[in-house]
């Protein structure tokens, strides 16, 4: 059946009022259209809703059993429409980003501050994870929006560049080459070196750059978390490379930092959205927040 909103909505107004004068003003309607749309309404459900009386209109019993579910009916499109504008408006919503714990627990609370200024309604789910899993967690749908490293080139998924972060050497507290402003890789590796597990991107890139320079990249040790290479180093257990987004928690951590030279390491920070999946209102009101913030 092709029974239109605009139907429905002239029958409450008539069963309300009882006069097709006060029902047409009620929902700007002339008291022609507001007739047709009664007849067409009755003859798409087979019947009659309204008989006429002497001086008004009176339901029929099936107009009358029809009454309540046509004004919930209309209770509900109204109330979808008021939801789904509040949603555009910002006045409420949900979002879900992931974010690399380097930039998740440095930079990234400055930015939802400003959100959360902005749009105090809205309630934010943030999942902290390596960037490996940030990639995963956009390019299967689990969030909306991603912080990490250029993921590379991609079919299924959309990169925006924030920043630049050029990486930096980590070092404990009794190292010699903490005399020196910067620190090359040949010294760094003269020291037991620790890394990121096989399947880290940042291993990979580390790797290569280091390879570059005619060295043997021979890691001692492995972890999972930045942070846990940050304790490492600060226990002595040997030196590392890592983003100089890690400088502020290696430094908490105990670890020391230097500007790492021979090679210079730098790599894209940014946004990562799936292709050909619109953001919500919400989630692209973060990302304009990201990308004024960095």
């Amino acid at each position: 059946m092709n029974v239109t909103l605009k139907q429905v909505r002239a029958f409450v107004a008539i069963a309300q009022s009882r006069s097709f004068a006060e029902a047409a003003a009620s929902i700007h309607l002339s008291q022609p259209a507001l007739s047709s749309a009664i007849k067409n309404l009755e003859e798409t459900v087979g019947g009659q809703l309204l008989v006429r009386t002497t001086r008004t209109f009176a339901l029929t019993p099936e107009g009358e059993a029809f009454l309540p579910v046509a004004q919930r009916l209309l209770n509900d499109w109204d109330d979808a429409l008021e939801d789904l504008n509040n949603r555009f408006e910002l006045r409420y919503g949900k979002i879900s980003i992931a974010a690399m714990p380097s930039f998740a627990s440095n930079l990234l609370p400055l930015a939802m501050r400003e959100y959360r200024n902005n749009y105090p309604e809205v309630r934010i789910t943030l999942h902290d994870v390596i960037a490996e899993e940030v990639v995963t967690m956009v390019r299967q749908g689990r969030v909306e929006l991603g912080i990490s490293f250029d993921p590379g080139d991609s079919e299924d998924l959309s990169f925006t560049p924030l920043f630049e972060d050029r990486f930096i050497a980590v070092l404990p507290g009794n190292h010699p080459l903490l005399a020196h402003d910067q620190v090359d890789a040949k010294s760094l590796m003269a020291s037991d070196f620790i890394t990121l597990q096989q399947s880290s991107r940042l291993r990979q890139l580390i790797r290569e750059r280091v390879s570059e320079q005619g060295l043997t990249f021979n890691p001692a040790f492995e972890a999972h978390q930045l942070a846990t290479i940050g304790r490492m180093v600060a226990n002595g257990l040997g030196v590392s490379i890592v983003p100089a987004l890690c400088e502020q928690q290696m430094q908490e951590l105990g670890a020391h930092c230097r500007t790492l030279v021979e090679p210079t390491i730098q790599q894209q920070v940014g946004l990562i959205t799936r292709r050909r999946y619109p953001l919500s209102a919400a989630c692209q009101a973060m990302a304009g927040v990201l990308e004024k913030t960095y």
